[in-house]
């Protein structure tokens, strides 16, 4: 069957964003972040329920005036995911959305101006236990940190992080976590790996303005791919131009070749050419598209012809390989019966949906047991 992930996953201090713990040995987690224009209560719930809809684990919302901070108050009360709210420079906002029950506060202490106004956004973090994010960008870097370095370097957004984290160590705050974006892959990688030598708290992974949905994609997948492997990262956003919906859906499938999560179908298909014996391409589009609902975990091996069909199959729950006249099922790495290729997808999807119900069932035995 699927091995386990050979990573060894980099030390950190455990936080919490509502009741998703960061760090530490928590699975990492998947977020993105709402484009609705925050005011409109409506229109932004129903983002966030589409993004519930397919388990984000944070989602992020900008809030850049105290109207929006408003509106936020009605967000939270509507919503189930934990809300980090995005705010620069006015810390009135930040006290503000702290008194509604914000589970984060993305805000550059740096940024915020006076001594005494960050000490009361540090002091509400504090009391009401609200984890801080310091986020900087490659394209935002302070203007005496681009005459230094001439362009954004790995070592000029280290630097910059690094400096609002010794705001945050001046007032002993330690909840907290850190992301050091750019959109260029190899600048983004050099300043993570710098930092998780510096800090030991979390870090939040994401190469920004990455593109759009298939560029945004291979990007994201890259850079992302190359620090996780080496053990960095406790929660991700994959940035792209497209429904924030599709960067949560590509954060758990980077995870989920990784081996790190195991959060919904986990299909293994073949590209397909002209030894299958059944359509490859079209099957795995039709079950995909039927099973986008699906969050339990379940390897699915769909492969078109007799070649590498077999060893495929053997190494997942569900499998099928293309033979003439008929399919072959294997059910957990065995073979168990024939399917026509008329009746395939409803076949496979009827498998997968009972091994699903299985699953939930067993999970909930367990629950009830432990209870």
């Amino acid at each position: 069957m699927l091995h386990e992930s050979p990573i060894v996953r980099r030390k950190s201090r455990q936080i919490m964003v509502g009741n998703v713990p960061v760090g530490g040995d928590a699975p990492i987690s998947v977020q993105s972040m709402t484009n609705t224009d925050t005011c409109d209560v409506a229109a932004t719930v129903a983002q966030i329920k589409q993004l519930e809809a397919v388990c984000a684990d944070i989602v992020r919302v900008s809030v850049p005036s105290m109207e929006a901070a408003e509106a936020f108050r009605e967000i939270k009360k509507q919503v189930d995911v934990p809300l980090v709210a995005d705010i620069h420079f006015d810390y009135k906002i930040a006290l503000k959305v702290a008194e509604y029950g914000v589970d984060c506060l993305r805000i550059n202490p740096g940024n915020i101006g006076r001594e005494d106004r960050v000490r009361a956004v540090i002091d509400a973090a504090r009391d009401k236990n609200i984890p801080i994010r310091i986020g900087v960008n490659a394209g935002s870097l302070e203007k005496d940190l681009q005459r230094k370095y001439g362009e954004p370097t790995s070592d000029a957004l280290v630097e910059s992080a690094m400096r609002h984290v010794d705001i945050l160590d001046k007032h002993d705050f330690q909840d907290f976590k850190v992301s050091v974006k750019a959109s260029d892959v190899f600048l983004a990688v050099g300043a993570y790996r710098k930092l998780a030598t510096l800090i030991e708290q979390p870090l939040h992974l994401g190469i920004t303005e990455a593109g759009a949905l298939r560029g945004g994609t291979v990007k994201s997948s890259v850079g992302l791919g190359m620090l996780l492997m080496d053990g960095i990262g406790d929660t991700i956003r994959v940035s792209l131009a497209a429904d924030p919906v599709e960067e949560i859906k590509v954060g758990y499938e980077i995870l989920k070749s990784l081996k790190l999560r195991s959060k919904g179908i986990n299909f293994i298909a073949c590209p397909s050419c002209s030894r299958q014996n059944f359509d490859v391409i079209g099957t795995m589009n039709e079950l995909e598209a039927r099973l986008e609902d699906v969050t339990t975990p379940v390897n699915v091996a769909v492969i078109g012809c007799f070649v590498n069909g077999p060893g495929e199959s053997k190494e997942v729950e569900i499998g099928v390989t293309g033979a003439s006249p008929s399919n072959m099922i294997y059910i957990d790495g065995k073979t168990d019966h024939k399917v026509q290729s008329g009746e395939l997808i409803d076949h496979l999807e009827g498998l997968i949906r009972e091994r699903v119900a299985k699953k939930q069932a067993e999970e909930n035995d367990i629950i009830a047991r432990q209870a």
